[in-house]
């Protein structure tokens, strides 16, 4: 009993010592993904400066002084019924019934969890004075009990036994003590622990910025004081904990987006990459899990509030909405070409699971993609584009249309085609490659005046997309190049390193 005891004290101890040697550190990233029906409550503690201040030192030094006392046996029955209200805090912040575990739930198995465990462990060790046995509370109780009289039973008395019986034996006091020589290998541990985080820091993003290491360290930590000090336009004072970008924003029908939004290809792995045949690859490797939600959430605190991606993201994005790392929305892109052999389209079957997937799994708006758009106008068929957008406009989404040639557009306007948005291909021909005879993956917006043209004459507003030309062209030219066009929004696939710039040059670019 008395090595459980040890045991549970070494691990809180551990957790206090980790979190009071990172500066850092702090508790907003936990509870703002806490789930459950006390979500909101623990949520609120995130949002609320003072009291996460509060929680940050609480949390901090609860696991020290409890850990502390179990470790060394003192005070032990105060530091059990401590230890089992914090970790009760833990297990009702995200008991493990609503989501599976994911970063700030390990050890959970369907109710039974890490934390309740050690509850269970620390309740029943309640019923053995452990800290009687071995610990400080032991020495303390014999250096205050009052010394025992000797009784004359008619004995001689020897130099044996003119110790006072009272006095406490050497080895007695190295008994109670046996615990605190490895009390140095748990502080040796968390410095440790600490040492190595800073340097899996410095190498998070071997391909990105210094700057941007400091941000995805900042997120991924919960902290955000002092991260995205460079963001133009933010929401931020010495004492927020939460900062959070401005951007400014339109309506897409009934669903309210920022100006920039995050484009998807990137995350699923789908690149232009001309003639480079390596670089799909290389991006899908670059992209794994928790790239994107550092992706995700860097947007996100940038000001980025919507995602325009292809429904093969959504069992991620599920993920990291149902545990609480973001809340960015999903404007679900809906496509049906298959180009393993030419460009053709799937059946229209397999178009209505993909609209009703992206309906049933928490897309706040949907659109015909761009080329799926081309595909079926050019082919005759717009009725099947009738369909799939009535089905998304009755489940109460806005619904837009895309496309990459101008004819796409002025055919869906002729026909009358009802929807909420427009998005269109739009970039410059300055660039090498567009210059090329033949197309090779290197031209999306075939005839740009011709697209500002008509577009102008259109009410409802429109998403401008491909605007670098799939990095042919700078930021700040394309961005200002696409606003002053007539565009209402951009879509941009961004990697983690690029959004806090692209965010700043979309502020300038509305600004001028």
């Amino acid at each position: 009993m008395t090595i459980l005891r040890v045991a549970i004290g070494w691990h809180l101890l551990y957790e206090g010592l980790t979190k009071l040697l990172n500066p850092d550190w702090t508790a907003a990233g936990y509870l703002q993904s806490a789930t459950g029906p006390l979500a909101g409550m623990f949520q609120g503690m995130a949002e609320n400066v003072t009291l996460l201040a509060l929680v940050n030192v609480l949390n901090t030094w609860g696991l020290l002084l409890i850990g502390l006392g179990l470790f060394l046996g003192l005070f032990t029955r105060i530091s059990q019924v401590a230890g089992m209200a914090l970790l009760l805090l833990y297990y009702l912040s995200h008991p493990p019934v609503f989501s599976e575990p994911g970063f700030f739930r390990e050890g959970s198995y369907f109710i039974i969890s890490k934390d309740l465990l050690e509850i269970l462990a620390l309740l029943v060790l309640m019923f053995f004075p452990t800290g009687q046995f071995l610990g400080l509370d032991g020495l303390l109780s014999r250096m205050t009990r009052k010394p025992m009289h000797k009784m004359d039973h008619g004995q001689h008395e020897t130099e044996e036994t003119k110790a006072n019986v009272g006095q406490i034996q050497r080895r007695e006091v190295l008994k109670h003590l046996a615990t605190l020589p490895f009390l140095g290998a748990v502080v040796y541990g968390a410095i440790r622990k600490t040492r190595m985080n800073s340097l899996e820091e410095q190498n998070l993003v071997d391909s990105a910025s210094g700057a941007t290491q400091e941000y995805v360290r900042k997120i991924m930590a919960g902290s955000n004081s002092a991260s995205l000090e460079n963001l133009k336009g933010k929401l931020f004072t010495d004492e927020t904990s939460l900062i959070k970008g401005i951007l400014p924003k339109g309506m897409l029908g009934n669903m309210e987006s920022t100006k920039l939004i995050l484009g998807g290809n990137l995350l699923s792995g789908y690149v232009h990459s001309r003639d480079l045949i390596y670089v799909s690859s290389l991006v899908m490797n670059y992209h794994q899990k928790e790239r994107i939600f550092r992706t995700l959430m860097l947007a996100e605190q940038s000001g980025v509030n919507t995602l325009l991606a292809n429904t093969v993201v959504l069992p991620l994005l599920e993920e990291y909405w149902k545990e609480g790392y973001g809340k960015i929305q999903f404007l679900a892109d809906c496509a049906n070409l298959d180009y393993s052999d030419g460009i053709k389209a799937f059946s229209f079957d397999r178009y209505i699971d993909v609209a009703k997937e992206a309906i049933d799994k928490g897309a706040s708006s949907c659109y015909i993609q761009g080329e799926t758009a081309d595909y079926y106008i050019k082919n005759n068929e717009p009725e099947k584009l009738v369909k799939v957008m009535d089905l998304i406009r009755q489940n109460g989404l806005s619904v837009g249309i895309g496309a990459h040639k101008i004819e796409t557009i002025k055919r869906c306007v002729e026909l009358g085609l009802e929807h909420d948005f427009w998005m269109k291909t739009l970039h410059t021909h300055d660039y090498w490659s567009a210059q090329h005879p033949t197309w090779h993956d290197n031209l999306y917006c075939y005839d740009p005046e011709e697209t500002i043209s008509f577009m102008e004459t259109l009410e409802k507003p429109w998403i401008a997309f491909k605007t670098l030309a799939a990095g042919a062209i700078k930021p700040e030219e394309a961005f200002q190049y696409a606003f002053k066009s007539g565009a209402d929004f951009l879509c941009v696939g961004m990697y983690d390193f690029q959004i806090i710039d692209d965010v700043n040059i979309t502020l300038a670019a509305l600004d001028s």
